[in-house]
């Protein structure tokens, strides 16, 4: 079974492969403040901050606060891979299902465990415990329901002719309902084991069944994700319609109020998310021969979990829409309320105490959560395994939790641990940094040590943990320069509580970098649009005035003047430093460059052409971070442009005299320019229409072009024939002949 999603559509993925995946990982980001060119501060101080870390025998409020958690002992080891099923019985024993190895496990009161019964199937789906202490297993993919007493001693129970058993409970008359895959029906099956059909739903799987006192049916499905209400008659009424694809799991509330766990579609993997883990398997695949010829693969696979940029958190959203998971609670007026969601976190089971709070259990670290509706959720604690996969609550009240990845079973509750430790996130400075000082805010006891090294995970490369500062003030970190740091704290006392953690460090100044350098065509000249000054605190104050609402970097304002020459940049800084720009020349063939404009703020500047002589330039734009970093710590960077044409110079034209024959007229002119070719040529004829004509070579790419022009005159008057040329830099040359 893949542990969160029985599957839509079982027939067809059958057929293809059946793969189980747990998201183990998620990505995150921690919020750091800083001020360019001095320090940075790295604050963790709110739950979803807090929750990037690792949580051990500590739990997270909903402020993100620490304090010691619940006592979580692990109490029997299957040495399975995977818990799907746990029940407890009248005299506080409890049982378990594993796969792949198809277990049934009994651990009493005391944690003495101990092998119940080994079925002949892969995995064991499903329990229940009838009064008499028997328990029923529900196997999977051979769907068989076993019957094992006291001693160990089993036999087939009932056999529906299904592929799986997802679900089992007892009605108030001791007959066991059995919900199956893949056809999605409910069986009920009187003591003496002879069953039938109670309803035939339209979906795939029934995956959850309660009771409730009046002896009404709570059923949970996929793929549509719904929970149906089934009388005693076997007649279906849908309670609620969820937005995802399973429901995992029904808790009844002792208020009358009915509780479902759902799951997205894509919760816990599906056939994307395991050919993209293939390479992560752990172990070699189990391939079991099913029924009609159906080749059955599971494998061990654990899925990274890429999450969100803001890492993954828990909500207590108004609508469950969106989430991979949620826990829904519906009243008996058939309203449904959000108790917990979450759009980055896989949760597996969930149990609900005599007050309305919820404990959720999940694939993320093997985190168990505590939500109340209408309030903020908690991290209750951190297991040590990958999944929590069941909670379980005997009659006496005791907490027990099973896991998978591996398979054991864990007492929560009962005291508070005497100690506990939180290891933060690793803290990427993007290059070798000083550190300053860490401090914290809390009371009780509380140490904080830090590590540091050189590779993204922690390995044996990394210094060792640091001497503990026990004060709050803080003080000097000790761990040697790195580009990585994590801290940890260690809590001792019921009353310790550790609030918020601060850490400073400067990292090595990185040189700027000029991205891009362009040249506008000739004749674009660039000017600043008007914009409201920023007020010279915020400056001072270190803090970025688009905070304020202000641009401080709007594109300029372009408009025409003969002759500009405007260049435009790109530069950035990876620490954040503020830059100002200086623009030099130097002629093509020198090497000595000199000054235009320093001091600028802007990334462009048009050069005045009229301030240059004509010739040939090479332009150079250095970027500087010296505002920000002192003395000899400033960087700088730089861009030439390719060599450029300052022409402020008409070309000279000269014309030959017309040569005239009847009512023709042709004329050969010259133009030359000293410092740029021509681009093109026109004519006209008594101030008539400008016509362009071609050089006499063809093309216009040079500094001297000779042109013949050809005209047709109406008459043998007198008429004039005017001729202008353009060089590169849009200068004009002109002149003109009479014709007699």
């Amino acid at each position: 079974m893949n542990f969160s999603n029985p599957s839509t559509n079982f027939c067809k993925q059958m057929k293809k492969i059946f793969t189980l995946t747990f998201p183990l990982i998620f990505a995150s980001v921690i919020f750091v403040t800083a001020f360019a060119g001095g320090p940075v501060f790295w604050r963790v101080s709110t739950r979803a901050d807090i929750e990037r870390g690792d949580a051990n025998g500590v739990s997270i409020a909903d402020n993100g606060a620490l304090t010691l958690a619940p006592a979580f002992t692990e109490v029997y080891d299957t040495k399975q891979a995977y818990v799907w099923a746990a029940v407890a019985d009248n005299a506080g024993n409890v049982y378990l299902g594993t796969g792949h190895e198809g277990r049934v496990f009994k651990v009493d009161a005391t944690g003495k465990g101990s092998l119940l019964y080994k079925t002949s199937e892969l995995d064991v789906m499903a329990l229940a415990v009838d009064a008499s202490g028997n328990v029923y297993a529900g196997t999977a993919p051979d769907g068989k329901v076993y019957k094992i007493n006291s001693r160990g001693e089993a036999s087939v129970f009932f056999e529906p002719k299904t592929k799986y058993i997802w679900a089992l409970a007892f009605d108030g008359q001791g007959r066991l309902l059995v919900g199956t895959g893949d056809k999605g029906a409910i069986y009920r099956v009187t003591p003496d084991g002879r069953g039938s059909a109670l309803i035939r739903t339209s979906q795939a799987n029934i995956t959850s069944l309660k009771v409730e006192p009046n002896g009404n049916i709570i059923a949970g499905t996929d793929p549509g994700g719904l929970v149906l209400r089934i009388s005693p008659e076997g007649k279906a009424f849908t309670l609620f319609d969820s937005a995802q694809k399973e429901i995992r799991e029904i808790v009844l509330g002792k208020d009358g109020n009915v509780y479902a766990l759902a799951l997205a579609e894509s919760a816990g993997g599906g056939s994307s998310n395991a050919a993209s883990a293939s390479s992560s398997s752990s172990a070699a695949p189990i391939v079991l021969s099913a029924d009609e010829g159906v080749t059955v693969t599971i494998s061990d696979i654990q899925v990274l979990d890429s999450g969100s940029s803001s890492g993954a958190t828990t909500t207590t959203a108004s609508s469950g829409a969106q989430a991979k998971s949620a826990l829904y609670r519906i009243d008996a007026n058939g309203v449904t309320d959000v108790v917990w969601s979450s759009n980055d976190i896989t949760a597996f089971t969930a149990n609900i105490d005599d007050n309305g709070r919820a404990l959720i259990g999940t694939g993320q670290k093997g985190r168990i959560y505590s939500a109340m509706l209408h309030g903020k959720p908690s991290l209750q604690i951190q297991s040590s395994e990958a999944q929590t996969s069941r909670i379980v609550r005997t009659n006496a009240g005791q907490l027990y939790v099973a896991s998978s990845n591996l398979g054991k079973l864990f007492k929560l509750g009962g005291s508070t641990v005497a100690s506990g430790t939180y290891i933060s996130s690793v803290r990427d400075a993007s290059t070798v940094a000083t550190w300053g000082r860490v401090n914290f805010v809390g009371e009780g006891d509380i140490e904080v040590q830090t590590r540091s090294g050189n590779t993204a995970n922690p390995d044996s490369t990394w210094s060792e943990w640091s001497a503990g500062i026990k004060t709050a003030d803080g003080g000097a970190i000790a761990s040697p320069r790195a580009r990585y740091l994590q801290w940890r704290a260690t809590l001792k006392g019921v009353s310790t509580k550790l609030r918020e953690v601060n850490v400073s460090y400067l990292p090595r100044n990185l040189a700027p970098q000029l991205t891009s350098l362009t040249l506008t065509p000739a004749g674009v000249a660039l000017q600043p649009l008007p914009q409201q000054p920023p007020d010279s605190g915020i400056e001072q104050a270190g803090l970025d005035p688009a905070i304020f609402g202000l641009s401080t970097n709007l594109p300029p304002r372009k408009f025409y003047q003969k002759g500009a020459i405007s260049l435009q940049w790109t530069g950035e800084d990876r620490n954040g430093d503020k830059l100002e720009y200086a623009v030099f020349y130097r002629a093509a063939n020198s090497t000595d460059y000199f000054p235009l404009k320093t001091g600028i703020t802007e990334n462009y500047f048009t050069v005045d052409a009229n301030g240059l002589p004509d010739g040939r330039y090479i332009f150079k734009v250095v970027v500087s971070d010296g505002q920000s970093n002192p003395g000899a710590m400033a960087l700088t960077d730089e861009e030439e442009t390719e060599p450029i044409e300052v022409d402020n110079s008409a070309p000279v034209v000269t014309a030959g005299t017309p040569q005239v024959s009847g009512t023709t007229a042709e004329v050969t002119f010259q133009t030359e320019d000293k410092t740029s070719i021509i681009r093109r040529a026109e004519y006209q004829v008594d101030g008539g229409e400008w016509k362009p004509v071609f050089p006499t070579d063809g093309i216009a790419d040079a500094r001297r072009e000779e042109f013949k022009v050809s005209v047709t005159l109406p008459d043998r008057k007198p008429h004039v024939i005017a001729l202008r040329v353009f060089d590169a830099n849009a200068n004009v040359g002109s002149a003109q002949v009479g014709v007699k």
